[in-house]
């Protein structure tokens, strides 16, 4: 064991808050992450990662002609000169420029295993080659002609810069991932030429709005493909405002077989899916019997993508099919947009398409400018020499002598001859060999050639147009190389409409469909049996608990729970428990009040009407597909003021409603004479002095009224018999006819 250390002295330590000391040094640590590592600048579109990489690469002098070189050499230049972090970070980085089915433009031409679709890791950095490809090149167009500031590196050794010249608007072309602190950015990979198209056209009309550029930039186009179903409006909004998503699908087709039989193939999937986990949850699902239309799934990829889907049966439909893969795997993906770069390389913002396109414009004017003042330099500089040389040229002899006889020659040619310094240098240094007199005529075509070009060069200086025809005339040569009728510059993504599901059941796309028994008993468990089970006699139940109702139905179906509070809540019969056991409580599948209880379950069926009944008489007629609910909370049909509660929902199925109070009084009435609501309090449908609902029935009056009694014997009171019982909504009623049971129910 060391020995410890002791504190400071109490005059040499000082004193710090801790709470300003952290949110200093956190604040350091989150505009360091923002700044300098998660977002791209939105002149380049680059990362400090990716900007160091190319700039070693550069200086590697590994152009697109030129040999590859190891990967580790690469890394190993990045981490010692310009990036002190994780030989692997920036091994990832650069694996991911190299990837097509990650960058639309790759930046890095890879020998070797860069990692695949299927989500398998690149070979390590000792095995792998890299060189840049012409778009990398584009974006470090000019770098020599002082077109950027450089900066000091991080050891101050050597210099890098701040941002590059980028003659190709890589910014929205390969988009951009990444998470900072207390901010993201997602930017999806575009088509250049649309890109280009668009800024040729900003460039005629500076104050275009987004949603007239998607006139040239459609949509994204992911270098995996895949098909778009996001509708225009919802695109359009996307572009003005920098934030949203794309839904996009993988691109099927169907493949007719022999004798009828038939495959679907996925032939694309979406952007940054990872194939061998798709395939591996499909497989899940398949397993899990989720989805009942499919029967088997193969991979038959070698270098093209191709998902076989095989259908349960001939018969199935192949978009139903299809549907219930999208809505259950990543076949179908939101893609999302978030424009957050940094500005003027500071200011982290939001941008829209076109205030996007306009950085990358004024960045580019920038830079012509700048290289324009740096050959304007050169000029200048070789001008001087020259009219020096042809001074020289007029008194050859002169010079001779004074270079032979004089102790300093270089001072005497500056007196002589009127010379600067650099003048009389260059002369020095002149070889006998250009004394020729067809040396000084080449001198002269030089001399003039250059005044022509420096005039050009301030003529252009001077001119906004000028600068903006010739960036316009940039964008076109680079349009030519990544038109639509390249190999990498054809349009990969396409656009459809979202197919109309509003006719297909998907629930029973994605459920196997067979027979249940639904049991729920009086404390509210609920548990589904296989099969349709007539004798429920052997059932057994958790402690003194009992059996409340059953009914059949299917793992397709839907069940609804009616509350005491007046809510109802929808359940789906493939979700309930098994058999096994005693099920669970149906609290636990809603979120239901502490307070409220479970009063009724019953089948949901489309199209029917219920009667809602609360126990103070009141109550009304309801579709029921105006009562299912889609989330947890379930809807609030039935208002009710305490002391009441919900009492009962029953099928509306006939022309009169039976209705009986605890008070033992019977009213039957014309079913025409109850309101119809979605929701609400409804209307009186029988009066008391005191107490309230016992039961109420839905029955036809040509039928006549029947009840089930305590022994199981079913009672009928024909119409000529119910008379006196006949009546209208609001009335007492009158004692029940013989035979009816003593709890009060009609079953």
């Amino acid at each position: 064991m060391g020995k410890p250390v002791d504190p400071p002295p109490e005059d040499e330590s000082e004193r710090i808050d801790l709470k300003t000391a952290l949110e200093e040094r956190y604040l350091a640590y989150a505009l360091s992450t923002i700044m300098h590592r998660a977002l791209p600048d939105a002149r380049d579109g680059l990362k400090p990662v990716h900007r160091r990489i190319l700039h070693a690469m550069r200086l590697l002098r590994l152009d697109p002609g030129q040999m590859h070189k190891k990967c580790a050499r690469i890394v190993g230049d990045v981490i010692g000169k310009f990036h002190p972090h994780g030989d692997q970070s920036v091994y990832d980085a650069l694996v991911r420029l190299a990837q097509d089915f990650a960058q639309r433009y790759p930046l890095v031409d890879g020998q070797g295993n860069f990692g695949n679709v299927d989500g398998d890791n690149a070979a390590a950095y000792r095995y792998t080659e890299a060189r840049m490809t012409d778009v990398a090149r584009l974006l470090l167009d000019g770098i020599e002609e002082d077109a950027v500031d450089f900066r000091d590196t991080y050891n101050g050794e050597d210099e890098e810069p701040i941002v590059l010249p980028a003659a190709f608007p890589n910014l929205l072309a390969n988009g951009s991932q990444g998470i900072a602190v207390g901010m993201a950015t997602a930017i999806p990979p575009h088509n250049a030429a649309e890109l280009c198209d668009a800024a040729l056209y900003l460039i005629q009309h500076l104050d275009t709005a987004s949603e007239q550029l998607m006139t040239f930039v459609q949509g994204p186009d992911f270098p995996t493909g895949g098909v778009i179903v996001e509708t225009r409006a919802s695109m359009a909004e996307t572009y003005r405002t920098g934030r949203g998503a794309f839904r996009t699908r993988a691109r099927w087709q169907k493949e007719e077989l022999d004798r009828g039989a038939w495959q679907v193939v996925v032939t694309e999937i979406p952007y940054m899916v990872q194939k061998g986990r798709l395939i591996e949850k499909i497989a899940e699902l398949l397993n899990d019997k989720k989805l009942p239309l499919v029967a088997d799934l193969r991979d038959e990829s070698a270098e093209d993508i191709r998902i076989v889907i095989e259908p349960r049966s001939r018969t199935v439909d192949a978009n139903l099919m299809m549907e219930s893969l999208f809505r259950l795997s990543e076949l179908e993906a939101r893609i999302a947009m978030n424009m957050n770069v940094l500005t003027g390389g500071l200011v982290p913002r939001v941008l829209g398409l076109s205030e996007a396109l306009r950085e990358w414009l004024e960045h580019r004017r920038t830079v012509l400018q700048r290289r324009s003042r740096f050959r304007l330099g050169q000029i200048e500089r070789r001008l001087e020499i020259l009219r020096g040389l042809l001074i020289v040229y007029l008194d050859l002899d002169r010079v001779i002598k004074i270079i032979r006889e004089e102790d300093e020659p270089k001072v005497e040619l500056m007196r002589y001859f009127e010379l600067s310094e650099v003048q009389a240098n260059a002369i020095l240094d002149t070889r006998l060999r250009a004394l020729r007199k067809l040396e000084e005529m080449q001198l002269k075509t030089e001399l003039d050639e250059l005044i022509k070009e420096e005039e050009q060069i301030r003529a252009l200086l001077a001119s906004d147009a000028t600068q903006w025809k010739l960036i316009s005339h940039d964008i076109r040569q680079v349009k030519k190389l990544y038109g639509p009728e390249t190999a990498i510059g054809k349009r990969r993504t396409s656009f459809a409409d979202m197919p109309d599901t509003t006719d297909i059941d998907l629930t029973q796309a994605m459920v196997e469909r067979e027979p249940v028994t639904v049991v729920i008993s009086k404390k509210g468990w609920i548990r589904a049996l296989k099969g349709h089970i007539q004798d429920l006699g052997t059932l057994s139940f958790k402690g003194d608990d009992a059996l409340r109702t059953a009914f059949f139905s299917e793992t397709t179906a839907k069940i609804l729970v009616l509350a005491s509070n007046g809510k109802v809540f929808t359940l789906d019969v493939a979700r309930l428990p098994g058999g096994r056991g005693f099920g669970d409580p149906i609290r636990l599948m809603i979120e239901l009040e502490e307070t409220a209880e479970i009063v009724s379950a019953f089948p949901y069926r489309p199209g029917l009407k219920l009667l809602m009944v609360t126990t103070d008489g009141r109550g009304f007629v309801a579709l029921t597909d105006e009562v299912v609910a889609n989330t947890r909370k379930g809807r609030q049909v039935l208002n009710v003021d305490a002391p009441a509660v919900a009492l009962l929902a029953v099928p509306a199925e006939g022309d009169h409603v039976a209705i009986i109070g605890e008070n033992r009084k019977l009213l039957c009435f014309p079913l025409s004479e109850v309101a119809e609501m979605a929701r609400g309090k409804g209307v009186r449908l029988q009066r008391y002095k005191d107490g309230g609902v016992s039961d109420a029935k839905v029955f036809r009056l040509s039928d006549g009224l029947t009840w089930r009694d305590t022994s199981g014997r079913t009672w009928t009171v024909a119409q000529n018999e119910l008379m006196e019982w006949l009546g209208h909504r609001g009335e007492s009623g009158r004692l029940p006819p013989k035979g009816f049971p003593k709890n009060n129910r009609f079953a």
